[in-house]
């Protein structure tokens, strides 16, 4: 009895779980969507300053946007991808990210910018990041979208 108890217990949790990851991913793409918003009515330095205020319009508790100038004809190799703004470390900015790789040895930089410079110009990214609540490494998910000359992202972890 205790363990069908449990079993369910658990079933529950973990569908509950999943529900909480689609729930921030769909919050990442928002939030991606309404930075283009942002962009078209304000220009790209009032974007730039927004995405870097950690009490400003983009500041959303665990999930934050980072954006990169946009290259037209990205060729992972010479080209180079610099951070503009970053809503959760400011240190990044201005920083080449184009060789950073994760745990697995994923370049995760160049795959956004080739999700970027793909013809829908969106998509997700999969690769393993440090989270700053748990101290640990672990699996992060990054929507990724070209907006105007910028790329805009938003992560989550899985």
């Amino acid at each position: 009895m205790k363990a069908a108890v449990l079993v369910s217990i658990a079933s529950a949790l973990a569908v509950l779980a999943g529900a909480a990851q689609a729930d921030s991913k769909e919050d990442c793409v928002k939030l991606v969507k309404s930075a283009g918003d942002f962009l078209a009515a304000n220009g790209k330095d009032k974007l730039i300053a927004e995405i870097n205020n950690p009490k400003g319009t983009f500041a959303n508790g665990e999930i934050y946007l980072f954006a990169s100038d946009y290259i037209p004809n990205w060729d992972s190799s010479k080209d180079r991808t610099v951070t503009l703004a970053h809503g959760a470390n400011p240190r990044l900015v201005g920083k080449d990210m184009t060789d950073l790789k994760d745990a697995d040895g994923v370049y995760f930089v160049k795959k956004m910018a080739e999700v970027a410079a793909s013809k829908t110009g969106e998509g997700w990214t999969d690769y393993k990041w440090p989270n700053p609540v748990t101290k640990q490494i672990e699996a992060k998910t990054t929507f990724t979208k070209r907006t105007g000359n910028l790329v805009v992202s938003c992560g989550v972890y899985k």
